[in-house]
């Protein structure tokens, strides 16, 4: 039996290619769309603020409800924290990912890979909220604080109205370092993968040439880079904008977009509204990746 399927494939490629590709299909055009295009049906209903209830007829409604001064903000807040936390971690990315490609030895580059890796090895809740012991006034950061006598500068920084609040473990501030934390590993890898496929020949040109290390870095180097730090980029950058167990354990009581459609569809259960707001950074998303392929960022994928 086993023979004659095996024989029947072999002498049909257009069937094995079906068989292959036919169950991760289905569930792309029936789970994952099919989800999304009920998120789009339902932004198109709104609630009816006498009964509770949804009505399901067409209208614009729910989306006008997203122009609010709030609403806004909360699309604003979540975008920028996300564009924060993508610049610094291609910051501290960088340095890392271009010591491994271009310095490190075989040995060594395989303990960073693991150094990179091991983090994700671990509970995202798990991670989350040990920052937040790490964060909090008890924790260690604050006694560090203390021991240098720097009491008065965090006291300073938590004052800040748009990044402060009563502790780094509730905070804007602790947020963003968190967030740098946990998408870290996501922006590392594309850049270092980018990094491994400058050619050492251009390098070579260019000093040949008469540029200076700066120049080489900055006119061939970065430039073919680029592309992966865009690609790392995408991920910090979507990882952020939808994440909710960050700002529903350390943020205040400023809502970001995940929490704001947690919110509207599990306590309020204004469905279209949560919905709407999902829609939200799917636009913003699709906009980044459109751009982010005329880049060149998925070429370093």
């Amino acid at each position: 039996m086993l023979q004659r399927i095996s024989t029947y494939l072999y002498l049909r490629p257009k069937a094995t290619l079906a068989v292959l590709l036919g169950p991760p299909m289905v569930y792309m055009l029936v789970v994952y769309l099919g989800s999304l295009a009920a998120l789009l049906v339902n932004s198109f209903f709104r609630l009816d603020d006498f009964t509770g209830q949804v009505v399901r007829q067409f209208t614009f409604s729910t989306y006008l409800q997203l122009l609010k001064p709030a609403n806004l903000d909360i699309f604003l807040r979540t975008a920028s924290m996300a564009a924060a936390v993508t610049v610094a971690d291609a910051v501290i990315a960088f340095p890392l990912a271009y010591y491994i490609a271009k310095f490190a030895s075989p040995r060594l580059k395989t303990w960073l890979y693991l150094g990179v890796m091991l983090p994700l090895w671990s509970s995202y809740l798990v991670r989350v909220y040990a920052w937040k012991l790490i964060l909090a006034k008890e924790g260690i950061v604050s006694w560090f604080v203390s021991l240098l006598h720097l009491d008065g500068a965090l006291s300073w920084l938590l004052h800040i109205p748009a990044i402060g609040g009563s502790s780094l473990a509730l905070s804007p501030i602790g947020m963003f370092i968190v967030f740098c934390y946990i998408w870290l590993p996501y922006m590392i890898l594309p850049i270092q993968t980018a990094l491994e496929r400058v050619p050492k020949s251009l390098l070579e040109a260019s000093s040949d040439l008469g540029a200076k290390p700066g120049q080489t870095f900055r006119s061939v180097t970065l430039p073919l880079a680029f592309p992966g730090v865009v690609a790392g980029s995408i991920f910090t950058f979507s990882l952020t904008l939808g994440d909710f167990i960050v700002p529903l354990s350390l943020g205040n009581s400023k809502f970001f977009i995940g929490q704001a459609v947690y919110s509207h569809q599990g306590t309020s259960g204004n469905i279209p509204l949560a919905a709407a707001f999902t829609m939200g950074p799917i636009v913003i998303m699709l906009i980044y990746l459109y751009i982010a392929r005329r880049l060149g960022a998925f070429d370093a994928l």
